[in-house]
């Protein structure tokens, strides 16, 4: 099969799109044949080595950790899907990944793919979608009705993150550039703050939750949002505790595991209509390279899909 792997850390070019063994699968695996996979952050800094001590990877390794696809066979232990079954996942960023013509991956973290949205849609959303959720649901504990404001808003987490706020009955305020406001709108923010604009940023306050995706001084800005009691959850660095204590506010901080429960609920919300994916930019398998030089820039609208597989 083809996939795109790296056998060093390093820039971009470390990305070669070659020949690879298929994926062995073990009695509780799915083999799927991918259709489209995603690009994250997470990808590109494991290409560049970031987290090569956490991780500890044999080299060559295949990257991405979006996939949607079909599959193809499973292993001895799975009951829950067969052959034909149209699926996507966040699968263990542990294991090879998605940037292949196929993926083994654990049963228990794929889900059924939404029923109305293409291969392409459905891979653009794992990751990103149960980031927002574990940060606003799981973490924070989101209530109808209160406060969120959203860092970011037309990149790939905020647009899935003012979505699913919305959803579930909260008043977004998004931060984003003047010239993505008409589009962070028309995914439900009722508010949206130039990040540019001191003044505008600075006058957000009363908030009962805010989620940051950006850190930094972002973080440090965010604080002064909060109203006594609120929560600030992010998802690059974690907030200290001792400031939250001293601030008489919470924090939490989050890293995902694959979750395929929150993949099962979320398909139901693309399906009612409460989530629509964002694409940013599509690439072919063999452009994967080109894809995280995109995504390094920090500028996308939205998420950067592979076509890494016929329909």
């Amino acid at each position: 099969m083809k996939a795109a792997r790296i056998h060093d850390y390093g820039t971009p070019e470390v990305i070669r799109v070659e020949d690879a063994p298929m994926p062995e699968i073990g009695p509780d695996d799915l083999l799927i044949r991918t259709v489209a996979a995603s690009v994250n952050p997470v990808d590109w800094k494991i290409r560049r080595g970031y987290l090569a001590q956490m991780l500890n990877h044999p080299l060559p390794l295949t990257l991405g950790w979006d996939v949607s696809g079909i599959v193809e066979s499973v292993g001895s232990n799975v009951t829950t899907f067969k052959p034909g079954d149209a699926v996507y996942s966040r699968p263990d960023i542990r294991r090879n990944g998605s940037y292949a013509e196929y993926i083994a991956v654990r049963a228990s973290e794929v889900a059924l793919k939404p029923a109305t949205i293409s291969h392409v849609e459905a891979a653009s959303l794992p990751l990103v979608s149960i980031t927002a959720w574990e940060a606003l649901i799981t973490s924070a504990g989101m209530q109808p009705g209160q406060r969120v404001l959203i860092h970011a808003g037309a990149g790939g987490v905020g647009s899935i993150a003012i979505q699913l706020a919305k959803a579930k009955g909260a008043h977004v305020t998004a931060t984003a550039s003047a010239a993505k406001s008409t589009f962070v709108r028309s995914l439900g923010a009722d508010e949206v703050i130039d990040y540019r604009d001191p003044a505008a940023f600075a006058a957000a306050r009363d908030l009962d939750i805010v989620f940051d995706t950006i850190g930094g001084d972002t973080q440090e800005a965010s604080w002064a949002m909060l109203k006594p009691g609120g929560f600030l959850v992010s998802i690059t660095q974690p907030p200290k505790p001792e400031r939250a204590e001293a601030e008489g506010k919470r924090a939490g901080f989050v890293f995902i595991d694959p979750n395929a429960a929150i993949l099962r609920d979320l398909a139901t919300l693309v399906d009612e209509g409460k989530i629509r994916p964002v694409i940013g930019g599509e690439y072919r398998l063999d452009h994967a390279a080109r894809a995280h030089e995109a995504s390094e820039t920090g500028r996308t609208t939205g998420k950067i899909v592979l076509y890494t597989g016929q329909p």
